[in-house]
């Protein structure tokens, strides 16, 4: 995966920004003048949204693994899902989402499946701090990007245990050999503060 710019980067989290507050404000966004060769290519995407207020408290989160469109378009609409169509959440309003809400897009690569003599090797072949997991099972799939085990600090076993139960698995369904496991890497890019100064993060993981 070529990685983004961090003046790609910028623009990127300024369309999902920007997106949020157009349908809040009943407005289509217009991407008409901001596609470029980089984010006119498919790839996965997630926005995750926080709430400042409540110490980066988890506001909203929803991805493509699986690219739909291009990265420009697929932003804009995760950006709007995240924003009022997680489950988990109540709809932002416009003063929340403008005096309480950081933004932050990872850029993902393509899945990668984990190929594996036996299950008990998946935690060798993931590495925290740079892997994030996809595990699909009994019609199921969950999802954790690779900054959760970084936020969280999980090793590479309860990274999976995590997965697993994202999925609506049992936290060992990945030692059977009735899961399939993917991998894949993230490029962050994050905001200081509501609609404030986007850096790129980088994770660290354990010995680093």
């Amino acid at each position: 995966m070529n990685a983004l710019s961090t003046v790609e980067g910028k623009k990127l989290l300024g369309i999902a920004r920007q997106a949020i507050k157009d349908h809040l404000e009943g407005r289509n966004i217009d991407l008409t003048s901001s596609e470029s060769l980089e984010l006119s290519v498919q790839r996965g995407v997630f926005v995750t949204l926080f709430d400042k207020v409540i110490g980066r408290g988890l506001r909203g989160c929803i991805g493509n693994p699986v690219p739909k469109a291009s990265l420009l378009i697929d932003t804009a609409h995760c950006a709007i899902e995240a924003a009022t169509m997680d489950p988990r959440f109540a709809p932002l309003r416009l003063d929340e989402f403008q005096q309480r809400i950081t933004v932050e897009l990872t850029v993902l690569s393509p899945l990668e499946h984990i190929i594996v003599k036996s299950p008990l090797d998946l935690p060798l072949n993931i590495e925290v701090g740079r892997d994030g997991l996809l595990v699909e099972g009994a019609g199921t799939r969950g999802l954790l990007l690779p900054q959760v085990a970084v936020d969280e600090g999980f090793d590479a076993e309860e990274f999976l245990n995590q997965c697993c139960l994202k999925a609506g698995l049992m936290p060992d369904a990945w030692i059977t050999r009735d899961v399939r496991v993917a991998r894949f890497q993230g490029q962050i890019f994050s905001e200081e503060g509501p609609g404030g100064l986007v850096f790129e993060r980088k994770l660290r993981g354990p010995g680093r």
